[in-house]
């Protein structure tokens, strides 16, 4: 069995949701009502999507693109 290290983003929406994404996987994304519970979604999606990709003999380089910061910023207008 394969093991990957991937990036995940995850978001609240303005329903008190929880929002995960992957930006190296295009299009891989879920949801759910509490953090842990996205985070299991997420890792189920992540691994229908690497699982199609190694079915279609695709390149799979999950460094890219990467994440660098996310910063809250004041801004005075």
């Amino acid at each position: 069995m394969d093991k990957f290290s991937v990036q995940v983003i995850v978001e609240q929406d303005e329903d008190g949701r929880y929002i995960a994404s992957c930006p190296s996987l295009q299009g891989c994304h879920s949801q759910g009502d509490t953090f842990e519970e996205v985070l299991e979604n997420v890792k189920d999606v992540i691994a229908m999507c690497l699982e199609e990709l190694k079915k279609e003999n695709k390149a799979l380089d999950l460094r890219y693109p990467e994440v660098i910061a996310i910063k809250h910023l004041e801004v005075a207008i």
